[in-house]
């Protein structure tokens, strides 16, 4: 089941993916090409993410882990038919064969983990090394897709090397036992089976940590280094032709910088009338302000309508949000974590957060405003307990020495599948 009317109802099942292999096949020649700034330690990585898993459980949400719902829609023969269908056609014929051999496992692994090249005992090229390259942003699982309602929105990614993993999103959403029935509410990169369409250029790119549901009828897109307005402008005439599609898009176009790569490392929501932002882009008139624009779903133009900034926006149309900067008040320490996934914040319910605990002075900041932090290790110890039905403004500091060098922070590494409405 899928339903996703806001970013902070209670939390009831999410898509997680552990780093696996795939973070351990990297080389830092590799880094560029797959948007990472450095190589991580794999054990690190999913030791923290093991105990970020363990902290959504106590609190009453179900982790899903795509590799097993990848495994489990690969038993399916006509997703395993479409899978070869929309690989890249310059495979070499041995893994192809290979490929075709595995059972559902083994073909799982080698799509999100890679395939090293015969010839990559003395290979020095990054590119030599392997016939199919690892997908270490799997675990960043908020991207590939996007729950709206009760349907799904697929995504093109912005950079080749993610590509595939809009593929196995695909493959996952239309032929898993549980999900095929599920709503599709747009695809950008439609294209019959039996041709490879992530394979080709492709001129819309739209990714999930740019997309935010602000409530069941208004969704907030950002335009970015990873998404265009061609891909939003087409997702508007998409979901206007659904009966059950919000009312309203608000598309936020932020500066395209590295460090801004979606809307969500700038912006995310925590309660029912609070979010985290980075402010010189949020909140600013200055020349890194982020413009805002409003396009009515029921209007037969769909016409992009300037309205100033995102929040009186919101405002507008019966949202009315208080920010909390990100990094506090202080200019630099804000762009520093900024960088480091502060802004990045997942809500468990309204008010109950998680985010990374480097974020140091965002967490000062949230105390200063009436948040209770709690240590992931001491919630896990039971040496603290957090209640959902009791407690309303709590947040969960998560270990992050490795997951938050790879650029991604508790809403990058998730992405809900069920959340219950807000009354």
């Amino acid at each position: 089941m899928l339903k996703v009317t806001s970013e902070v109802g209670r939390l009831r099942r999410v898509l997680v993916h552990e780093p696996g292999p795939e973070v351990d096949h990297m080389v830092p020649a590799m880094m560029e090409q797959l948007l990472f700034d450095d190589i991580l330690y794999g054990d690190g990585a999913r030791s923290e993410h093991g105990r970020f898993r363990r902290v959504l459980q106590l609190l009453g949400a179900e982790p899903v882990e795509t590799l097993d719902l990848l495994r489990e829609t690969l038993e399916q023969p006509e997703a395993r038919e479409w899978v070869y269908g929309v690989l890249p056609g310059n495979l070499p014929d041995s893994l192809r064969e290979r490929m075709e051999q595995s059972d559902a496992a083994g073909l799982a692994e080698m799509l999100v983990g890679g395939v090293r090249s015969s010839a990559s005992r003395t290979a020095v090229e990054a590119e030599e090394l392997y016939d199919l390259t690892p997908l270490p942003n799997w675990c960043f699982q908020r991207d590939p897709q996007v729950v709206l309602g009760s349907g799904v929105i697929f995504c093109a990614m912005g950079a080749a090397a993610r590509q595939r993993e809009a593929l196995l999103s695909r493959a996952i959403f239309r032929f898993h036992p549980e999900l095929r029935g599920a709503v599709q509410w747009f695809d950008p990169l439609e294209g019959g089976a039996g041709r490879s369409v992530l394979a080709e250029s492709n001129k819309l790119c739209i990714e999930g940590g740019d997309l935010l549901v602000a409530s069941p009828s208004i969704l907030i897109v950002g335009i970015s280094e990873r998404t265009n307005r061609a891909a939003v402008d087409k997702l508007c005439r998409a979901l206007a032709r659904q009966d059950q599609a919000p009312r309203w898009v608000l598309a936020v176009e932020i500066p395209r910088r590295r460090a801004y790569m979606h809307l969500d490392t700038l912006f995310t929501f925590i309660d029912r009338d609070l979010c985290l932002a980075f402010p010189p882009v949020m909140q600013s008139s200055g020349p890194q302000a982020a413009r805002a624009f409003a396009i009515d779903l029921e209007s037969r133009e769909l016409e992009w309508s300037a309205c100033g900034d995102m929040f009186s926006a919101l405002r507008e149309r019966g949202l009315d949000i208080e920010a909390i900067p990100c990094g506090g008040p202080d200019a630099v320490t804000q762009q520093r974590e900024q960088w480091t996934d502060g802004a990045n914040a997942l809500a468990v319910a309204p008010g109950v957060l998680t985010l990374y605990d480097r974020n140091v002075a965002t967490l000062e900041e949230l105390s200063s405003r009436g948040f209770r932090v709690v240590s992931a290790d001491d919630l896990l110890l039971g040496e603290a307990e957090v209640d959902l039905d009791v407690d309303r403004r709590v947040c969960i500091s998560l270990a992050s020495n490795e997951l938050s060098r790879a650029r991604g922070g508790p809403h990058c590494l998730t992405h809900p599948l069920l959340r219950d409405d807000l009354s």
